[in-house]
């Protein structure tokens, strides 16, 4: 799409009154597709974190990987995403977010290709951050402009949309390194698990040169024309005075973007967002899904049966994922939270058992199934719902980047060190996430308020009155 020349007809200033609507936006063609091609990143997202799930053991053969190498190889990406989501904010500024999409499906493309033919170790840790700068880059920019291009009444199934794909993609993942396990295609059966992702990479790249860009980042670089046209494509009857709704919430971020997120009326959102990241890492659910097919193996099954038993474990987790969005305007965020925790810790305590006496291996399969639907159907549906709850307009930005950031950092240490733990004993990395798991319970029993049906500026008031 071509850059229009700027407008220079008055818009509306933050003072001016605004023009109110009179008829409401339309789903159009170009809406459902843009949000569905900014939410292929999400899958991108699962895909890539989880299909070296199905290439760990052939890679420590391969490369004689020690545990903690095979830590760094699988934690490498995470470093990457790491970087990733640090640097997209200002990129999507820059460039605008459908922009540095392309960058991100350009790093997608290029990772999945180069770990597929890495002629050595460090080359494959090379394109994992690669992949990893791509991963971190979509879960930021990816969500972002699915909110700027969808009308307020669709905007939270749509924004949802894109971690439904997360977990869809898990899932793709598992069955992906499935059905290349049946065609027994021997020493080059890791390179096809970790070059799959390069399809979905290349339709996501090509996708993106077909929706417009976001009308809000338009509208801050005074690009009215284009935002105007992108507007009317994505179903709005009345551009202009969306047009002044958009640039008078601009105008009114930018006024208040001096305030400071480590003031002391933010300690306890602070607190709420950076410890549910840490926690939602602390169950192990990701070191778990980057290590199934090990996990699978140390309890004697097959190759074969063991990628089976990781697809059964991914379905579960997107069914349960779909479950509680359903339900958690009803039941509530912080009930989710208890029911999970307990439930996880349940589970993990059994998975430590089982490989501590060594007896009921057949039961490993429903313990993680177990674990991943509580998982699912609590810490996987809140998180981001929750942090994005707690915080202010003027700092909800960046206090989601703090949750984020502790969540990824803490996701890069304990996949690192997961395998390392295992060798000494496959029970206690899972004894250690069931004992974060009633740890867990016991915080958001006695520190964590309930968030549902509360207004965000009432809750705001209560948190920073609290503080």
């Amino acid at each position: 799409m071509m850059i229009s020349a700027r407008r220079t007809n008055p818009i509306p200033t933050p003072t001016a009154s605004v023009p109110l609507r009179t008829s409401q936006p339309r789903i159009t063609l170009v809406l459902i597709l843009s949000s569905a091609v900014a939410a292929l990143g999400g899958l991108l997202f699962g895909l890539d974190t989880a299909v070296i799930a199905g290439a760990t053991h052939a890679l420590s053969q391969l490369f004689g990987l020690s545990p903690g190498m095979l830590g760094v190889t699988v934690s490498s990406a995470l470093w990457g995403t790491i970087a990733g989501a640090a640097l997209a904010p200002p990129l999507g500024e820059s460039l605008g977010r459908r922009d540095s999409l392309r960058i991100a499906a350009v790093l997608y493309l290029v990772s999945a290709l180069g770990c597929a033919l890495a002629w050595n170790w460090p080359a494959l840790v090379a394109f994992r951050i690669v992949g990893g700068l791509g991963i971190g880059a979509s879960s930021v920019l990816g969500p972002m402009y699915i909110a700027e291009i969808a009308p307020a009444a669709l905007r939270g199934r749509l924004v949802c949309c894109f971690q439904i794909n997360i977990v869809i993609g898990i899932l793709v993942a598992y069955l992906s390194n499935y059905f290349i396990v049946l065609h027994n295609l021997g020493r080059v059966e890791w390179r096809w698990e970790l070059g799959v992702p390069a399809i979905p990479a290349a339709v996501f790249l090509i996708a993106l040169f077909f929706i417009p860009r976001s009308p809000r980042w338009l509208l801050g670089k005074n690009l009215v024309e284009e935002a105007e046209s992108a507007l009317t494509a994505v179903g709005e009857p009345e551009p202009r005075p969306e047009i002044a709704r958009i640039w008078s919430s601009i105008a009114a971020e930018r006024a208040l973007s001096g305030e400071r997120l480590l003031a002391r009326r933010y300690r306890l959102p602070l607190f709420l967002a950076i410890s549910l990241g840490l926690f939602c890492q602390l169950s192990g659910i990701n070191a778990i899904l980057y290590y199934l097919n090990d996990i699978f193996r140390a309890a004697g099954f097959a190759s074969l049966s063991g990628n089976l038993q990781a697809v059964a474990v991914g379905a579960t987790n997107l069914i349960f994922t779909l479950l509680a969005m359903m339900v958690i305007d009803r039941i509530g965020r912080k009930p989710l939270l208890l029911i999970g925790s307990l439930s996880m810790a349940a589970a993990l305590a059994g998975v430590a058992i089982l490989f501590s006496t060594h007896q009921h291996q057949g039961w490993l399969l429903w313990l993680l199934i177990g674990y991943a639907a509580a998982f699912s159907f609590s810490e996987g549906a809140v998180m981001w719902v929750y942090i994005g709850e707690v915080f202010p307009n003027s700092v909800r930005a960046r206090g989601l980047g703090a949750g984020s950031l502790s969540h990824w950092i803490m996701n890069a240490l304990i996949s690192a060190f997961f395998p390392v733990l295992a060798a000494r004993s496959k029970a206690i990395p899972f004894e250690f996430f069931a004992a974060m798991m009633v740890l867990q319970f016991f915080v958001v029993w006695f520190v964590f308020p309930e968030t549902k049906g509360i207004e965000l500026e009432d809750m705001q008031q209560r948190l920073t009155h609290a503080a």
